[in-house]
């Protein structure tokens, strides 16, 4: 198993690092299309109708990116009092049990965005033209991402390799 995660690994990385400035751009280009629609309305007096629902679609892309991100490098918040206080292999298991469910909440963030995608793919988003089931795409990738690297996190976890992610490819801010 450990060759496994260790031969996947890099991938990982490659995507987690993909994703990270997909979801910078994405930033930027929501906040491009935001100030867009502010100097339309005020200045020009003539607001797109386009700029509010790409930019919402873009709001969901670099969110659910940036939790799977999150979930990889363990960057997000937590109430870890309690864990410090119990011995090691409380701790080990508490952190099993937490990535498990985390998987596992991937998982159905993906599986009910594939539903709601199939559910709502004949009808129209008006103003952009596309199939209402492309507004799920974002959390059918994030979902999976999300549980891909909750389960290579749980995988280190059970080969006592806690700090793996972290120091095999740290995210370089430039």
């Amino acid at each position: 198993m450990k060759t496994i995660i260790h031969g996947i690994r890099p991938i990982l990385g490659i995507i987690s690092r993909l994703a990270l400035y997909l979801a910078g751009t994405g930033i930027v280009c929501m906040t491009l299309i935001v100030g867009w629609q502010v100097f339309a309305r005020y200045v020009l007096n003539d607001t797109p109708s386009w700029s509010e629902p790409l930019s919402l679609f873009l709001m969901s892309w670099f969110i659910l990116l940036g939790a799977a991100v999150g979930v990889r490098e363990s960057g997000h918040l937590g109430l870890d009092i309690v864990r410090y206080a119990m011995p090691k292999p409380v701790q080990r298991g508490m952190d099993m049990l937490s990535m498990a469910l985390v998987a596992i909440f991937g998982g159905f963030m993906a599986y009910y965005g594939i539903m709601l995608a199939r559910g709502t793919w004949t009808a129209t988003i008006p103003v952009l033209g596309w199939p209402g089931g492309v507004d799920f795409f974002p959390l059918m990738t994030g979902g999976t991402m999300i549980a891909i690297f909750a389960l290579e996190r749980l995988a280190d976890i059970i080969l006592d390799e806690e700090e793996a992610v972290a120091h095999a490819d740290p995210v370089e801010v430039v």
